[in-house]
């Protein structure tokens, strides 16, 4: 508990030195918003088993030829991710977060993949297993999730990071859907970030088994400490990265960072792996702001 204070601590201290360094600066903060699209779309499709490299990725969405084959499924699931991420990043604040929203968010996203599902949740006997786990049977899906959103609004005096760990624990127990439940689930986060005020995260593909293990103890123990440790990590990722850029810093390569001080390479990746130092993941690259 105390860790994650510490955590929620450092997080409100970053959120603060955002908002007064975002002041004047909207056009500055869209930018860095649409940057992180294809990082976004990447990372996420990249957990759900997408063959997708980032190059790849950044190149479907700027509508320039890829030099393999790939599936018509990948090509729309890179698409139609990008559009979700967009209309979150432009909509979360206009618009709580309810069931026809989270319907409407599945429709663009499994759209001209997989019709039949897109935007209703499941039904009739379809019924979803991920690895050993079954999730609940179609009749109790709504029950659930509204049973999430009250879950979700009665912790309201606990930390954000608690509170989003849990949802999305929740969330993906439930496995509303045939097909995009991680996805969505990922979205959802974002969406409820950004109506709290706070900016969006990115889970990252190299997080992956730390990732699935939060799943595995939350089923086995009902516990969120995992997941509050990834959540808190990419929120810290998150700001930091934005503060670099908002505050007017130099961002170089944390191997350059290393060299320039005389300070281990490798102790300064695992700081960064840790969030202890303002480091933060851009294009697979750890890098730094400095002053």
């Amino acid at each position: 508990m105390t860790k994650v204070l510490n955590v929620y601590n450092r997080i409100n201290s970053l959120r603060k030195r955002y908002y007064k360094a975002s002041i004047g600066k909207e056009a500055l903060i869209k930018l860095l918003s649409e940057a992180e699209i294809a990082e976004q779309v990447y990372n996420s499709n990249a957990i759900e088993n997408s063959t997708l490299t980032l190059e790849e990725t950044e190149k479907i969405l700027l509508q320039i030829d890829l030099d393999r084959y790939i599936t018509e499924r990948e090509l729309f699931e890179a698409k139609n991710l990008a559009r979700v991420v967009e209309y979150i990043d432009k909509k979360a604040k206009e618009r709580e977060l309810n069931l026809d929203v989270i319907l409407f968010l599945h429709k663009m996203l499994i759209s001209n993949i997989r019709d039949d599902i897109a935007g209703r949740f499941r039904k009739d006997n379809e019924f979803v297993r991920v690895g050993n786990y079954i999730a609940p049977g179609p009749k109790k899906i709504k029950k659930l999730l509204d049973e999430m959103f009250v879950n979700y609004n009665s912790l309201s005096h606990e930390n954000v990071i608690k509170r989003m760990a849990k949802l999305h624990l929740e969330f993906e127990n439930i496995h509303p859907f045939v097909d995009g439940n991680g996805r969505i689930g990922r979205v959802i986060n974002n969406y409820l970030l950004i109506r709290e005020g706070y900016v969006p995260i990115n889970i990252k593909f190299i997080d992956r088994a730390k990732y699935y293990d939060a799943f595995k103890e939350f089923d086995k123990k009902d516990v969120t400490g995992k997941m509050e440790e990834i959540v808190g990590k990419a929120l810290a990722n998150s700001y930091h990265k934005r503060l670099a850029y908002l505050e007017d810093k130099k961002i170089i390569a944390l191997s350059d960072y290393a060299k320039k001080n005389k300070l281990s390479h490798s102790n300064l990746i695992n700081k960064a792996k840790r969030q202890t130092i303002e480091a933060f993941l851009e294009k697979n690259v750890w890098k730094i702001g400095i002053s």
